[in-house]
């Protein structure tokens, strides 16, 4: 159960953060093997003063549209599966939205299954 929490500058339509997410949503399912419908993202939009990603860090050239994905997800995927996450986000943005693959900056954080609950008050996975 992957929970996205999505990151970008201020200004841009309700049609370009709908793809950004189903760009995301996509990955989660083929990449990562979330079973379809397991879907939790929150879009979150900041002003240009407010989300800062260094331009150069790691000789990577970023501009102001960099997005920041954050993906709290269950422990246990391997190195492949995460890469191919990482590309096909990338690549996904830029084929529907002419995101640069420079300004996609993605993090993991991965915890165990009983750090879930999904409603009820309930530890489902535990």
């Amino acid at each position: 159960m992957p929970l996205a929490r999505i990151d970008l500058v201020e200004g841009k339509s309700a049609e370009y953060r709908r793809t950004v997410g189903e760009v995301v949503y996509e990955a989660i399912v083929s990449a990562l093997g979330a079973p379809k419908d397991d879907r939790f993202q929150i879009i979150t939009e900041h002003p240009a003063t407010d989300l800062i990603c260094d331009p150069t860090y790691l000789g990577i050239e970023r501009t102001p549209d960099c997005i920041v994905i954050q993906l709290t997800m269950n422990a246990g995927r391997t190195t492949e599966k995460k890469q191919a996450f990482y590309k096909q986000v990338a690549d996904g943005l830029h084929a529907r939205l002419g995101l640069r693959r420079e300004d996609v900056f993605i993090s993991l954080v991965e915890v165990v299954k009983e750090n879930w609950s999904f409603g009820n008050g309930e530890a489902q996975y535990a």
